[in-house]
């Protein structure tokens, strides 16, 4: 089953090219549900700050029965990690404790497909990162997990070994052909597939963050995924395909542009 979304959805300058110029804040994930016809949604806020309960709680209400969340780490569980002083890894367990007690609405809903874990391009496929992966598995306790790496150094069938023996989702990326930055591999190492798709902003390195996911795939390039992502929903129960384009609302088009090319229904 393939489950195709964006990752977020509140953001000012989809007034207009995506929403109604006037809608309110509040309004906004009901529209994306019931207007523009998503079923899951990877929340990102969490990265940033840890969620309350209530906030999470409001996200359930706002939905239906049968809408899915994916949900970014909190960045204290993947980016702020280690010890500024002696550059060793922190003993971060509370954080984990206040993440995983902040998503109790979604799992108490039934509503939390997996947790993101998205590591920085400094986390390097060394010892320490590879008992910390299993660290965060332990911690998140029966929450599905998907790792997403942003260093070429992951690249390799070793790391896919990993994953898939203990039992982690990875995270299949398109970015720009840029040195550094992974490259798109389809493949899938638990029952959860998992597609990022950032744009090819060429200028990614040199640009504030706010416009480097400034990037709308045009038809030719979205056709290229039809394939690898039918690939891996062949080998997994829920394959999620989210576009991170999001700047202007490119992202709700790009993922409404696969959606008529994968066949996809309008769900209401």
């Amino acid at each position: 089953m393939i489950k195709l979304g964006t990752s977020g959805f509140s953001f000012e300058d989809w007034k207009g090219p995506i929403y109604p110029l006037k809608i309110k804040k509040q309004d906004m994930l009901p529209y994306y549900e019931k207007e523009l016809g998503f079923k899951c949604l990877e929340i990102n806020s969490t990265y940033y700050t840890l969620p309350s309960p209530k906030s999470m709680e409001g996200m359930v209400k706002k939905t239906s029965e049968d809408f899915e969340f994916t949900v970014k780490a909190f960045k204290g569980m993947t980016h702020e990690i280690w010890d500024k002083d002696t550059k060793e890894l922190l003993d971060n367990r509370g954080v984990f404790e206040k993440f995983n007690f902040s998503m109790t609405p979604l799992r108490e809903a039934g509503r939390l497909c997996c947790i993101l874990a998205q590591f920085p391009p400094w986390f390097y496929p060394k010892k320490e990162n590879f008992d910390y992966l299993r660290a965060f598995k332990e911690r998140t306790g029966d929450l599905p997990v998907v790792v997403e790496f942003r260093n070429l150094a992951w690249h390799k069938d070793s790391t896919l070994e990993f994953l898939k023996k203990e039992g982690l989702g990875y995270c299949v990326v398109d970015e720009p052909r840029l040195p550094g930055l992974m490259p798109f591999n389809p493949k899938a190492t638990s029952s959860i597939g998992y597609f990022r798709f950032h744009g090819r902003n060429p200028n990614w390195f040199r640009v504030p963050v706010s416009v480097r996911y400034d990037y709308l795939y045009k038809d030719e390039e979205l056709q290229e995924f039809l394939f690898p992502i039918k690939e891996v929903e062949s080998l997994t129960e829920t394959t999620f395909v989210f576009f991170n384009n999001c700047h202007v609302g490119s992202a709700v088009k790009n993922a409404l542009g696969l959606r008529g090319m994968l066949q996809l229904k309008f769900e209401e």
